[in-house]
């Protein structure tokens, strides 16, 4: 950074994770970061808020991550929130009925950590786990090339069982890319596997907050007020214009001045913010290829505890994941107090999540509650006799892009048409899909960026990925 009586001066436009990174990283580089945000909160698609129909603080969606998330856990780390994530190293998968399978590492060196627990499983039959195992097998060297192909057709064409792909493919991978596996491009599921099944038992570990989402991401706001930040909240950023020594941002009618920006907003909402100019028709064909996938969210409260799990893997079902979130934020914060709870029977609130939801996105409230209730029943006993004492849905229509096959063409880098404006998302040029992960990568991106221009010198945010252990690290 060139020396100066005023240290440089940034708006970011968006308040979500790669928002936030962008603005944790550039703060700490010594910039000035002014932070919009159109909403009271910060987190984004990762935040809470209080439900005015219920009164209880609920997550839009639940979030986890995976050991393998280096960046993300860099992002906590910086806003020191690292002890609010619990970590999980087994998961359970229960069909319906309740008959579960454990999946869980053990000593064996990496891809076959998981070896002993998979084949253990009950839930698949020994044809389906050895299809499973060939093609693992055949993604454990490298991630192939994007040639067009779905993931599912390049499943079948692997001789994958109907079985194995329902329970165990798209258990795993409609709901880490939220798409169906008929829409997903091969190197995105392959990436999924390698990073999160076969590189490390350390990497598949899976991470869920203690905490609801906005208090773990309002910290990341106060890292960068107490380096000389502002975040500015329902303010978001409507337009802009770039010229060759400052961008002007206009926001609520207001115009102010910065000396760089970083556009941190979904790709929908860029495309409406982008000039009407020919530099930005480029960008604007590019956001024109994207298509977005929801995630439903359905929360209820039981009057009484309806299961001794933390989380689950629900198969055969519309409902996917269980969380009990009730046990999650209690169980880390006061292990006497949950406990307690359990042995006085007293409620069990748990958030269903369905990826790829768009069978559900015309349902009411009331026919999805009515279906997951049903679900619930199937696989927790303790469901059957409990009383439903409130719920409510959380839609979030375009939660993310999808990740079809070609899109990887389309993802546009930080660097931008105008010198001193720079973009972050995850659905910018990461190489990770639409994470947590994908998002802090696509802001430490956009800061590293903004940098190099700003000072003319190599600047380094972004973290290494988790290196492979075992036998994976044959194939780097």
């Amino acid at each position: 950074m060139p020396p100066s009586t005023h240290p440089p001066t940034v708006a970011v436009a968006g308040g979500g994770l790669a928002g936030l990174a962008a603005g944790c990283a550039l703060a700490d580089a010594g910039f000035r970061v002014t932070l919009f945000e159109r909403r009271p909160y910060l987190g984004g698609r990762a935040s809470s808020y209080q439900h005015p129909g219920t009164g209880e603080i609920v997550d839009n969606c639940q979030h986890v991550l995976l050991g393998c998330c280096t960046n993300l856990l860099d992002f906590y780390r910086r806003a020191g929130v690292q002890d609010k994530i619990r970590w999980y190293e087994k998961l359970t998968f229960l069909e319906p009925g309740g008959r579960a399978s454990a999946i869980a590492p053990s000593a064996l060196p990496a891809p076959l950590h998981t070896a002993l627990a998979f084949l253990q499983a009950d839930c698949l039959s020994f044809r389906d786990k050895m299809a499973i195992s060939r093609a693992m097998a055949a993604l454990a060297p490298s991630i192939p090339p994007d040639r067009g192909e779905s993931f599912l057709d390049w499943l079948k064409r692997h001789g994958q069982t109907e079985q194995a792909i329902e329970r165990f493919w798209k258990t795993i991978l409609v709901s880490a890319l939220n798409e169906d596996l008929d829409r997903v491009s091969v190197p995105y599921a392959a990436q999924v596997v390698r990073e999160s099944f076969l590189k490390s038992a350390a990497a598949g570990r899976m991470g869920i907050p203690t905490v609801p989402l906005t208090d773990l991401y309002s910290t990341a706001g106060d890292y960068i007020r107490a380096r000389g930040g502002e975040i500015q909240f329902r303010a978001g950023v409507e337009s802009f214009r770039a010229e060759t020594s400052e961008v002007s941002v206009t926001t609520n009618g207001e115009e102010q001045k910065f000396d760089y920006l970083i556009l941190a907003v979904p790709f929908d909402v860029l495309g409406r913010m982008l000039p009407d100019t020919p530099s930005a028709a480029p960008l604007a064909a590019a956001l024109g290829q994207f298509s977005t996938s929801p995630i439903t969210g359905i929360h209820l409260w039981f009057d009484r505890q309806i299961s001794d799990l933390d989380h689950a893997v629900l198969l055969d079902r519309t409902i996917q994941w269980m969380f009990h979130k009730s046990r999650l934020i209690e169980s880390r914060n006061n292990e006497a107090r949950e406990n307690e709870a359990r042995d006085s029977g007293s409620g069990s609130y748990v958030e269903l999540v369905v990826s790829c939801s768009r069978s559900l996105v015309e349902k009411s409230k009331a026919e999805i509650v009515d279906m997951a209730v049903k679900e619930s029943q199937e696989f927790f006993p303790g469901a059957r006799e409990a009383k439903l004492l409130k719920s409510t849905v959380i839609k979030e229509v375009h939660a993310t892009y999808s990740p079809r096959p070609g899109i990887d063409q389309y993802r546009p880098k930080p660097e931008t048409a105008w010198s001193r404006v720079f973009l972050a998302g995850d659905f910018t040029a990461t190489g990770w899909p639409a994470t947590m992960e994908g998002a802090v990568r696509s802001g430490y991106l956009a800061a590293e960026a903004l940098a190099r221009f700003a000072g003319g010198k190599s600047a380094s945010f972004l973290v290494p990925d988790l290196a492979p252990t075992g036998l994976m690290r044959l194939f780097g």
